[in-house]
């Protein structure tokens, strides 16, 4: 397959790549969708992203880099849906998807779902394509319930999942813990399961002069600064912090939370009234969802990046973080044990109190000496794009050699 250019199927159906970061339903999913056809196509394969059209002036498809595409699948009644409501529609995406197959005239080589409503397709896809189907599931259903930390996933779900993990050619995932969590939680067997870590933009995420970047964002020069990036939702753990700021009374701290999608979101409302009980209301502050370009100041603003999720598939703000020299301090979820090194660029909380985080925050922003921030960036200089791609095309190469061995006459 080394001098082969590929043709790519990927499906993102209920997330598009292009829709607003630390929202609901986009997050560190999108950002890989999107950098991992990039960085494909830059290398001369071709690459159609499927997603779902939210409204009618949604182009049929449009160019989002170099042999990518962006393809908006039209279904009106599916218009407004939630994500949790698209799976009685996901048929209607599927002959939508077929029906630009033929009209374009295309022989994939290849499908990559993402999420189990994107491996539902895909595995129609295998089906009528007769090609190999690579998926990756971003979170785990049946996980997400043992933690029992919010709405439970319905049945459905994991029934799909199941199905999807079982019938697919082979599983991608991120991180050893996750490979681990879907061979222990769905039974899948390892060897059909590959590690292939997701990566950042070297580029766009760099170190700024922390003065600067203070200023820019109306930050005090000489406060300690915690922050937050992500979504809000319960798994992400966010009140973990906010109680951690209330046992740091006598070191003050601000804490700026970045990402959500604004006020109807209930998660800030709970998370401004658990600031309020703490008296922590000047504390805290929301800076709302934050575009990916000017992610790299609030990380160069602040003293450390907090990731204190119960649950990461990765954990990908914590690469962009580093990649702007910023220490991380984290759970032991997704890859962060591989990220975090202690004692060089940040380190892994674990009983994840509280207290245990207070003890963290307070460490890592204590007077003295700090890391250079070039070399915390350093530790993450092999997390680039390009070797996110090259480890994703040995899960492409390997699914499909599996797949013509499965379909080798026997003799």
């Amino acid at each position: 397959m080394k001098g082969h250019k590929l043709s790519i199927a990927m499906i993102s159906i209920h997330a598009s790549p292009l829709g607003d970061l630390g929202t609901r339903d986009n997050g560190g999913m999108s950002v890989c969708v999107r950098e991992l056809a990039r960085e494909l196509g830059s290398r001369g394969h071709r690459v159609d992203i499927f997603t779902r059209a939210s409204r009618p002036s949604d182009k049929g498809w449009i160019v989002l880099a170099d042999n990518v595409r962006l393809v908006y699948l039209k279904v009106p009644k599916a218009y407004r849906a939630a994500k949790d409501a698209l799976y009685p529609y996901l048929p209607d995406y599927f002959m939508r998807l077929e029906s630009f197959r033929l009209r374009e005239r295309i022989d994939y080589d290849l499908v990559h779902s993402n999420y189990w409503l994107s491996g539902y397709l895909g595995s129609r896809v295998q089906a009528c394509w007769g090609v190999p189907h690579i998926t990756t599931f971003h979170t785990l259903g049946l996980l997400k319930n043992s933690i029992g930390n919010g709405m439970l996933e319905p049945d459905l779900r994991i029934f799909v999942e199941r199905k999807v993990a079982q019938a697919c050619t082979r599983i991608v995932v991120g991180s050893r813990r996750e490979q681990h969590n879907l061979s222990r939680y769905y039974h899948i067997a390892k060897s059909k399961i590959g590690i292939a870590p997701c990566g950042v933009d070297l580029k766009l995420f760099r170190p700024f002069d922390r003065t600067y970047a203070r200023r820019r964002l109306g930050l005090d020069t000489g406060e300690k600064v915690v922050l937050y990036v992500g979504r809000f939702d319960p798994l992400k753990g966010i009140s973990r912090i906010v109680e951690a700021l209330g046992v740091l009374r006598q070191h003050p701290v601000r804490l700026v939370i970045a990402g959500g999608d604004g006020q109807a979101n209930p998660e800030v409302h709970k998370l401004q009234a658990l600031a309020g009980r703490l008296s922590l209301d000047g504390a805290v502050r929301f800076a709302g969802r934050v575009d990916q370009q000017e992610l790299p100041l609030y990380y160069s603003a602040a003293d450390v990046l907090a990731v204190p999720s119960l649950y990461e598939s990765f954990g990908i703000v914590a690469l962009e973080a580093l990649a702007c020299g910023t220490p991380v301090i984290a759970t032991p979820v997704g890859a962060m044990d591989s990220i975090i090194q202690k004692g060089r660029n940040g380190c892994i909380v674990r009983g994840a109190t509280p207290a245990a985080f207070a003890r963290a925050i307070q460490a890592l922003t204590a007077a003295g000496p700090a890391p250079a921030r070039e070399s915390i960036r350093a530790t993450v200089a092999c997390y680039g794009w390009a070797c996110a791609a090259d480890g994703m095309l040995e899960q492409y190469r390997l699914a499909i050699a599996g797949y013509r061995k499965e379909e080798r006459p026997h003799t």
